[in-house]
């Protein structure tokens, strides 16, 4: 709880590290993740660094590991699942690490390429085929083609083409064949006609099936096309044409002979290159499974390896060049484990000096860690997303585990919907260690991540549940109601007591629409509900009345308690940072002003409903008024809560009345004293400067850098500083600032908490609403269709309170919780303007490899 409290010591260190064994070292460390480097080469850009040409190693060896998952995952080869960390490699096994890995890629790349090549001359060979069994239908005489052919008679008479003067040319008849794409078709024909000015005839033919494209591997709808024309200069331009259509143009035969051959040869290619695909096919596969064996490891150990020299550029060389110098933050508690890593490194190296560590004392500002579990984590990433801690400041999510759930169930609480909600957290809980869960899409993972924050969330919405005693809007009667009916009757009393109580009788009941129980008389009302609002309420046409009251008086009584807790966990933070000026001048009326306002609001409160009961709730004073009346100081008397309220209220007031100056001025002018009347400690009048400091007091009077409330620089070492540093208007304005902020923020974050009211009479209502509509609906339907109607009524009830009330309303609950600790609880003691420790740990980077990763 310690750690939890209050972030962890640090302190600065620096590493000696032998050239020989550096490598060994930071391995150990990355495995434990105990330190965070500092950059010692913040001026020396990444490429001028020592270690760049190991880097570079890396950065190619990942660039292989990605081909071949690229390749693996193409061969629909499934990769090792589960969790793989071998160590980073030792520096003996890198080069032949190296050379496996390029010699694997060589093969792979060189039996790849032949396997697309071989692919692609059967596709081609495919295609080849399909056009001469189409284009067979195309010719109907197998005849030597002269210039007097007469497959197309109608070209004798086609005024456009004079075929003696074409004879007489000596132009030959030319064929073209080939298959284009069917979108591509009709353009590829109107190209021909305006290019060859009708000097070609096509002939079209779909394919039955659809053929793979050589080139893109597509599934693509194939048209067989010949082409007729006269010439070569007609036939160069056809070729063009093709060309610019991506047509897959083949030889076309002169003669069926030469056509039969084609054929026949054709089959024998085909048949020959199905079988060289399947053994080469066969063979990369092979090599491919032996590859996935052992890729995930290798991936992580590269990840590690470059991760090594990453931090080793971070290090410094000593003058003879055989030593590196490192600096890093580590907790206290871990210095142990810190030389035990350096040993184990130096031992694995077999250096015969081993690497050291030296404290360094430091005036800089540590980083902040808070160590986390499964539990904690969710909490503790709700306050770092206001911000991270400052060094060894309160930490309010110790705190947040207990308020935050809570503080949602007042907003949320339905013991039906809780109930949901905890069982869906459960599960989760249960069921944490599974690889899917881990692996989920972006909302799931967010719910995942939740968990615990969800399990809270529920059990305490089925604890408010339980104290609204509402489930489902509905209320349950678990202990039996505290008010009698049948004592109102008439019949039940003497004849003085029906004279001095409003009892019923028969006419009464009859004919009035509404009927009202008197707590004043006997046995009506028999004793509280033993836990939470009696069930009869909810029966009562003034049961929002009743409740909105109770609520909301609630909500000012969680406020108020809320605020001060806060406020005095910045006594903490001074205590601890010694700037116990602070409590006394900031704390102390900060505490007075909050209290003897709010505090003696709840007070009221409280005391009214302990001092009052049913028979003398008639003559109980409005505490609104009473409370207005302590401002405004009436002439009139009116009756109070309590003898004497109006002295105390007089003496109350004039405590806020005295603490708001105290709160303004206090602090400067005390810091103001120490500096003018006190003298600089430890500097004389002549202006030399500071050099120790015994306390944060002595310390703050010298610059307004250390007055201010959270300083993470107060547990720093020896520092310089001036008495010219002093600078009162600053200081008096930053306090003023705060002062009004603080004034003014005390009676908004009041009113802030009424929004635990507002969303928990929103919730009930909209629930009310929802069982009014839908769920009342189907239980109103006869016997004969209600059984029917009844499962379709509860599944789209069970669906809308899903969505509805458990997701939307769940989620404004959440973000609402959010806003009270963040800017009413927070910001009364929590500076969060840290940095967080980030180790160097092989545990941050991902175990799972994928080729989507973006290292690897």
């Amino acid at each position: 709880m310690g750690s939890l409290f209050r972030s962890e010591p640090m302190c600065l260190a620096q590493l000696f590290l032998q050239a020989g064994t550096a490598y060994e070292c930071l391995s150990a460390l990355g495995e434990r993740g105990l330190v965070q480097f500092r950059d010692l080469n913040q001026n020396v850009s990444s490429f001028q660094r020592k270690f760049v040409g190991e880097v570079k190693r890396c950065e190619e060896l990942e660039r292989i590991l990605v081909y071949l998952v690229q390749e693996i995952t193409k061969a629909d080869i499934p990769l090792p699942q589960g969790e793989v960390s071998p160590p980073a490699p030792p520096l003996k096994q890198v080069l032949e690490m190296q050379e496996q890995l390029q010699k694997l890629e060589v093969e792979l790349r060189e039996v790849t390429k032949n396997k697309e090549k071989l692919r692609k001359n059967l596709l081609e060979l495919i295609e080849y085929t399909h056009m001469l069994r189409v284009t067979r239908s195309f010719v109907k005489r197998n005849v030597e083609f002269e210039p007097t052919y007469e497959e197309f008679p109608s070209l004798e008479n086609e005024c456009l083409l004079d075929y003696s003067c074409m004879q007489r040319l000596g132009a030959k008849l030319g064929f073209v064949s080939g298959l284009i794409q069917q979108g591509k078709a009709d353009a590829f024909e109107k190209m021909l006609w305006r290019v060859c000015k009708g000097y070609t005839i096509v002939t079209y033919a779909e394919l039955d099936e659809s053929l793979e494209d050589p080139e893109t591997g597509e599934i693509i709808k194939w048209y067989v096309f010949l082409i007729s024309f006269w010439g070569e200069q007609i036939g160069q331009k056809v070729k063009k044409i093709c060309d610019c259509y991506h047509c897959h143009v083949y030889p076309y035969p002169s003669t069926a002979e030469e056509r039969k051959e084609i054929q026949e040869g054709l089959s024998t290619r085909i048949q020959d290159l199905y079988t060289v695909l399947h053994k080469t096919e066969d063979y990369l596969r092979q090599v491919l499974c032996k590859a996935a064996e052992s890729v995930s490891s290798r991936a992580v150990q590269v990840r590690k390896m470059k991760a090594i020299y990453h931090t080793l550029n971070m290090c410094s060389f000593d003058v003879t060049n055989k030593c590196l110098i490192a600096e890093v933050w580590c907790p206290e508690a871990d210095l142990h484990e810190l030389r035990w890593a350096l040993e184990e490194g130096s031992r694995e190296s077999g250096a015969p000096m081993p690497s050291f560590l030296n404290i360094v004392p430091t005036k800089e500002t540590p980083p902040t860690l808070i160590r986390t579990n499964r539990f904690t984590e969710g909490f503790q990433s709700i306050v770092d997303a206001y911000g991270v801690g400052s060094y060894r400041e309160v930490n309010p999510a110790l705190f947040t585990i207990i308020t935050f759930p809570f503080l949602f169930a007042v907003m949320f609480g339905d013991f039906g919907h809780g109930f949901v909600m905890f069982l869906f957290a459960l599960l989760l809980v249960l069921n944490e260690d599974h690889p899917r869960l881990t692996q989920s899409q972006e909302i799931m993972r967010m719910f995942f991540n939740g968990r615990y924050i969800l399990l809270l969330m529920g059990l305490f919405s089925v604890y408010t549940g339980l104290i609204y005693n509402d489930c489902f809007s509905k209320s349950v009667n678990l202990f039996g109601s505290g008010w009698n009916v049948s004592a109102m009757y008439s019949p039940g009393h003497t004849v003085e007591e029906r004279g001095r109580m409003a009892l019923w009788n028969d006419s009464i009941v009859r004919h009035s629409r509404v009927l009202q129980l008197d707590p004043s008389v006997p046995g009506v009302f028999q004793g509280p509900y033993p836990f939470g609002i009696d069930p009869i309420w909810n029966l009562a046409t003034n049961r929002l009345t009743f409740l909105n009251s109770f609520k909301m008086k609630m909500s000012v009584i969680l406020g108020i308690i809320h605020m001060t807790f806060g406020v005095i966990l910045g006594i903490f933070n001074h205590l601890h940072f010694r700037k116990k000026f602070n409590i006394y001048l900031v704390s102390v009326p900060e505490l007075l002003f909050l209290l003897c306002i709010f505090g003696y609001l709840l007070f009221m409160i409280v005391y009214k409903w302990l001092a009052y009961s049913a028979t003398t709730s008639r003559e109980a004073p409005s505490i609104l008024i009473d409370f207005i009346n302590m401002f405004l100081f009436p002439t009139s008397q009116a009756s109070g809560l309590y003898p004497g309220q109006e002295y105390v209220q007089r003496v109350l007031l004039a405590i806020t009345t005295l603490s708001v100056p105290v709160l303004f001025l206090g602090k400067p002018l005390f810091l103001l004293w120490l500096h003018h009347g006190r003298g600089c400690f430890g500097v004389s009048r002549s202006g030399y400067t500071l050099v120790r400091r015994d306390s944060e007091e002595e310390v703050s009077l010298l610059g307004n850098q250390d007055i201010e409330e959270g300083n993470s620089q107060a547990e720093a070492g020896c520092r310089e500083v001036t008495c010219e540093e002093f600078n009162f208007g600053e200081i008096l304005m930053t306090q003023a600032i705060h002062s009004i902020e603080y004034c003014l923020g005390c009676i908004s974050n009041t009113a802030s908490y009424l929004r635990l009211w507002a969303l928990s009479l929103a919730h009930a209502q909209l629930s009310d609403v929802l069982w009014a509509m839908v769920m009342h609906v189907g239980l109103r339907v006869d016997t004969t269709f209600g059984v029917l109607l009844l499962f379709l009524v509860v599944a789209v009830f069970a669906v809308l309170t899903i969505f509805i009330l458990l997701v939307m309303e769940g989620l404004s609950a959440f973000l609402h919780a959010i806003r009270l600790h963040w800017v009413e609880f927070q910001n009364k003691f929590y500076v969060g303007a840290g940095t967080k420790f980030v180790p160097f740990s092989f545990s941050l980077l991902s175990s799972k490899f994928s080729c989507d990763d973006g290292v690897v």
